[in-house]
């Protein structure tokens, strides 16, 4: 593998500082921004990797990040998706360094499980270039996500990887991946859209922070008036 080669170069260090991590160019939408968000957020706030079957018992990490680089190698430029996930990965401790700052994969060794494109207009090549750009760093599952059908009449295509090729999902879910996405029609910090959004092994919407801390404030309330109902001063238990 190309990657391991890499990683075996004396010079690998020298040429990682000749990168460009980041070109400080504003790109995206204020949707997109906050749709990127929607994709992240959730996942560490109330996301529980699903356990692998031959460590059922280890915690399992990952990283989901958006608009980061991609370098399968330091000869060629980054792939840079609007959002991926990544797991079993750690992200070093020292993530300000040039060799860290970036989804490199001699230092994570592998590809994310996951990309994901939103498309702002028809300039992007998400299903053109872009998607075989993915195929050949050998990403299992891309996503176009489309909110204002400008390639076409789907709002999402879910691809899968099958030997060198993508082959779109008639559904929404990511085997071996232990999430699925769903299309959602509501608010997400004060503005109503159809937003992407991940689902669990369960089929379940993944929540945002705010949305656990809603949940869990509404349930205390219940619970307290339960006790009061049953004569229970509820401050005293």
């Amino acid at each position: 593998m190309s990657q391991l080669l890499i990683a075996a170069d004396p010079d690998l260090t020298a040429q990682v500082n000749h990168l460009v991590t980041e070109d400080e160019t504003p790109v995206d939408n204020l949707f997109s921004e906050k749709q990127q968000r929607l994709l992240t957020e959730p996942l560490y706030s109330s996301w529980t990797v699903p356990p692998d079957d031959d460590n059922p018992h280890e915690p399992r990490r990952f990283l989901a990040a958006a608009n980061v680089g991609i370098f399968p190698t330091v000869h060629q430029p980054p792939l840079v998706p609007d959002m991926f996930l990544s797991l079993d990965v750690t992200v070093h401790p020292d993530w300000y360094d040039k060799s860290h700052r970036s989804y490199f994969f001699w230092e994570f060794g592998k590809a994310p499980e996951v990309v994901i494109e939103i498309v702002s207009n028809r300039k992007g090549q998400e299903t053109g270039s872009k998607l075989r750009d993915y195929a050949r760093i050998r990403v299992p599952f891309y996503v176009v996500f489309d909110p204002t059908r400008q390639l076409g009449d789907d709002l999402l295509q879910v691809f899968e990887l099958h030997g060198k090729k993508y082959h779109q999902r008639t559904d929404f879910k990511l085997p071996d991946v232990g999430l699925s996405l769903t299309l959602w029609e509501g608010i997400y910090e004060w503005h109503h859209a159809t937003w992407l959004r991940w689902c669990d092994a369960q089929d379940s919407i993944i929540l945002t922070g705010a949305e656990r801390a809603t949940r869990e404030t509404e349930r205390a309330t219940r619970l307290a008036a339960k006790l009061r109902e049953l004569g229970v001063d509820p401050d005293q238990v």
